[in-house]
């Protein structure tokens, strides 16, 4: 069974945390959730989220990807923790998927990730970010590293993640299944 890592940090961005992990397990995928320390999670919105294990606790197994949820501040927490950099060099050294969404791009930028490679961020998250092709796209795929803009596109870049991970069958089961237009 395909397993995922969602880091969960104060203030991230509730929508694209959710709707990740949501329709992940809906597509069998064993998707762990970690706060960066034994504290609940209060969300962007206000969103309390209660992960299901610590970082320290999570980074005792291995993954098939990490997925980094946007918003402010939680994407500026995720970048100040050096567990987390390591955590990104380690998938990307060992060819396993990497993503993130809105704010959480510039976490990839600055663990070394997306040198030479096609991205999108929310608008402005990536400005001071060089060597990278950047793309306007709801969801960017370059190798094992998928990136997406916000919000708005948290449900294309979560059925992506599917897709990757279990297949388009199952990535059109779960869509289907959301009576999406």
């Amino acid at each position: 069974m395909a397993s995922v890592l969602v880091p969960l940090a104060q203030g991230c961005e509730e929508l694209e945390a959710v709707t990740v992990i949501d329709l992940m397990r809906r597509a069998g995928i064993n998707v762990v959730t970690a706060g960066l320390d034994d504290q609940v999670v209060k969300a962007s919105r206000g969103t309390v989220l209660v992960p299901d294990t610590t970082l320290d606790e999570a980074l005792r197994q291995d993954y098939d990807m990490v997925v980094l949820p946007g918003g402010l501040p939680g994407a500026d927490h995720l970048d100040k923790d050096p567990r987390i950099h390591t955590l990104l060099k380690k998938m990307a050294t060992s060819d396993r998927y990497v993503a993130a969404i809105c704010a959480a791009p510039k976490v990839l930028a600055h663990s070394g990730l997306l040198e030479g490679r096609q991205v999108t961020s929310f608008p402005g998250v990536l400005d001071d970010v060089g060597g990278i092709d950047y793309k306007t796209d709801a969801v960017v795929e370059d190798g094992a590293i998928i990136t997406s803009r916000g919000p708005g596109t948290a449900m294309d870049f979560a059925l992506t993640l599917v897709e990757r991970l279990v297949g388009k069958t199952k990535r059109d089961e779960v869509e289907s299944a959301l009576q999406r237009p």
